[in-house]
């Protein structure tokens, strides 16, 4: 029979294996991520990884920040792809409409 000491150990290990699996979990997606926008921002790669990361933060204040991350960061990333077109219309001289 375990002691309370050994219950305790094993409680304590099923937790932090579990944190590190939703850890992996979400550096795993944000990795994705930053491989299927790297085109789509070109020179403003610094600008995605602070968003995912902002996305990553805001994530982590839920109880299910691996179900709610992707949606974020997708959105996110979105947005920053979406300015990153934008900034390329305005260097070029051209004009822009929504």
């Amino acid at each position: 029979m375990k002691t309370t000491a050994q219950l305790k150990n094993s409680v304590s290990d099923a937790c932090i294996k579990s944190c590190q699996a939703i850890v992996a979990q979400v550096a795993k997606t944000k990795d994705a991520m930053l491989a299927q926008f790297r085109e789509l921002v070109a020179d403003h790669e610094e600008v995605l990884r602070l968003a995912l990361n902002e996305a990553e933060a805001l994530a982590w204040q839920t109880q299910y920040p691996q179900l709610v991350f992707q949606d974020l960061a997708e959105e996110k990333a979105k947005h920053v792809a979406e300015w990153a077109a934008h900034q390329r219309v305005v260097r070029s001289g051209a004009s822009f409409r929504v």
